[in-house]
């Protein structure tokens, strides 16, 4: 079953930003967080998967999403995305800020279906990127990893970086990796499939 038999993916727009639990929608959708590091193309991601061409707002400014923010998709799914971690410029204290309005919902949303976890294919996972795999698994929730900026690589290298990615987050083989691009939509497919399966 394709996405489009199950939700218009078209149909979306931002329904709200959030800085603590007493802002979330107060429904049952199912949520899919988005997490990553600043930068690593979470608003191209969403774009992409959803066929938009500005609804997640693209920076070149790292740290920009400072809240969560909440996108309604066809009133069945709802993407989250949360601000982009590791981005030096931020001062230590909004970065803690931010790690704390990020683990509030992780850990206490019962909408929460996936977190999809989105690393650049390019470079080696960084401390941030492999403490977040960890806090995922250590409080068993389900990730879905997202290698972006394909593009950037020859298509023959490809498994060369995966294969570094996943040894460097002592990847766990029953998780989902998917090579993602939203300049060729290649991974399309596969992430649209991977994610509505966990819903």
């Amino acid at each position: 079953m394709t996405e489009e038999q199950v939700l218009n993916t078209h149909n979306a727009e931002i329904l709200l930003s959030a800085a603590n639990k007493s802002h979330y929608p107060q429904d049952d959708l199912p949520e899919v967080a988005l997490a990553g590091r600043s930068n690593v193309g979470k608003s191209s991601f969403i774009n992409t998967l959803l066929g938009r061409k500005n609804l997640a707002r693209t920076s070149g400014k790292p740290g920009k999403t400072q809240l969560l923010n909440f996108y309604n998709i066809d009133d069945k799914l709802r993407f989250v995305d949360v601000p982009g971690y590791g981005y030096a410029r931020v001062s230590k204290k909004a970065r803690a800020k931010w790690g704390k309005m990020i683990e509030e919902y992780l850990v206490t949303r019962d909408n929460l279906r996936v977190v999809v976890s989105l690393v650049d294919l390019r470079h080696e996972p960084t401390q941030d990127d492999i403490q977040m795999y960890e806090f995922l698994k250590y409080y068993e929730i389900p990730v879905i990893v997202v290698a972006t900026k394909a593009d950037k690589i020859p298509r023959g290298k490809w498994n060369k970086h995966e294969s570094i990615i996943k040894k460097k987050l002592n990847f766990d083989k029953n998780d989902h990796f998917i090579v993602f691009s939203s300049v060729t939509r290649d991974g399309y497919d596969e992430a649209w499939d991977t994610i509505l399966a966990e819903l």
